[in-house]
């Protein structure tokens, strides 16, 4: 909202209430009221639209009329089923046909103090991926962030032979708990071109300038793709979507070819959908997942379909979810299985294909390519 100008916030201060949830509890017919005339702008948003449509899916309750009752009724479920999350989750993702989930963790998952309980729930329907993003910001002198993680690893990383047990240790704890690989967030601060720099190039504590931190954060995610690539693992990492003038997924190609047992999964790629398209059809450990995109724009998602699919091999293609809740998944889901449908349709028209070749595709594509690239679940025939 506030990226279409939108402030909300001050609308809610104007009428007396420092939050949307005290306006809400105190007179929720003008704080819906408000609301509506605030978000009209973006309702043929692919975020908006991918809330609505998985609300109703999951509670049967469309929100798109704006309907105090209605409003209030899933307001009244979401409160439910959000109280024990973790079975929420396992029977939203039943009702939308999702068998697996892979989420995104911080190093301090492995340690956190969590209940047995509540830890056993999680992971018996969750399997987790190392997010290594945060490591490439601990050349700076003073970071508590590294300097707690530093404690609970017993090493101190100032070198390159202490950087290289730090790394090591985080690796197999994630490792120890079953992580399907590693992932980083980077294109939506730099570039995403890796160089391979020698130990004494590096400079690894200090008030480093931009040059240095960049040799720095090179040398940090070669660490972790070396070990990627001896483990076999999967390394999902953002293209485009953000910091557009330096997130082409191009300068991974040389990472690639480093590390040729570490697959590379591209996410979301808007607009860089011929780019990954290449990388994908011509580099062996390269593949591309839309998730995300139908959240930007429905539409983004059928221009990545039209550009993949005579093109790349369906086999290096997922269509997976990611998302903020389960109910915008299991929006963009919808979106993403009814237009998917619709171009296999136009493929077999143009290529005179069988039902069954279309229906493979589909099941790979929506499914089983991410089993064989993961090494979870079981493939549906």
């Amino acid at each position: 909202m506030s990226d279409a100008e939108i402030d909300f916030n001050e609308t809610i201060r104007s009428s007396g209430y420092t939050s949307q949830k005290l306006w809400w509890e105190a007179n929720p017919k003008a704080a819906l009221k408000s609301f509506e005339s605030s978000v009209s702008p973006l309702l043929m948003n692919g975020t908006l639209q991918c809330i609505l449509r998985g609300i109703d899916n999951l509670y049967g309750v469309k929100l798109l009329s704006f309907d105090l009752e209605e409003w209030q009724e899933a307001d009244s479920l979401i409160n439910e089923n959000y109280s024990n999350i973790f079975t929420w989750y396992q029977v939203a993702m039943k009702q939308a046909n999702f068998s697996e989930l892979i989420r995104p963790v911080q190093p301090e998952f492995y340690f956190m103090k969590q209940s047995a309980e509540s830890k056993a729930s999680e992971l018996s329907f969750t399997h987790t991926i190392l997010r290594i993003d945060p490591f490439l910001d601990f050349w700076n002198v003073e970071n508590k962030r590294r300097d707690n993680l530093a404690k609970v690893a017993g090493i101190d990383p100032v070198d390159a032979k202490s950087w290289r047990a730090f790394i090591k240790f985080y690796t197999d704890l994630a490792e120890k708990n079953h992580t399907t690989g590693i992932k980083q967030l980077q294109a939506y601060s730099r570039d995403l071109d890796f160089k391979f720099h020698k130990d004494e190039e590096v400079r690894f504590r200090g008030n480093l300038n931009y040059e240095e931190i960049k040799v720095f954060q090179d040398w940090v995610m070669n660490e972790f793709c070396r070990i990627a690539n001896e483990k076999g693992w999967v390394h999902q990492i953002h293209v485009g979507t953000n910091n557009l003038k330096n997130s082409s997924p191009l300068p991974l190609e040389d990472l690639g070819k480093r590390y040729p047992q570490m697959k590379i999964v591209m996410l979301h790629c808007w607009p860089f959908f011929e780019e990954t398209a290449f990388l994908a059809k011509y580099r062996p450990n390269f593949y591309i997942d839309n998730c995300w995109t139908p959240i930007l724009s429905p539409e983004f998602f059928s221009q990545a379909l039209n550009t993949y699919l005579n093109f790349v091999p369906y086999s290096k293609i997922m269509c997976s979810n990611d998302a903020t809740s389960i109910e915008m998944a299991v929006g963009s889901s919808i979106f993403m299985r009814e237009i998917l449908e619709q171009k296999l349709l136009e493929q077999k028209a143009m290529l005179n294909l069988s039902d069954e070749e279309l229906r493979t595709a589909a099941l790979d594509m929506l499914h089983n390519n991410a089993v064989r690239v993961y090494g979870i679940g079981s493939e549906i025939k």
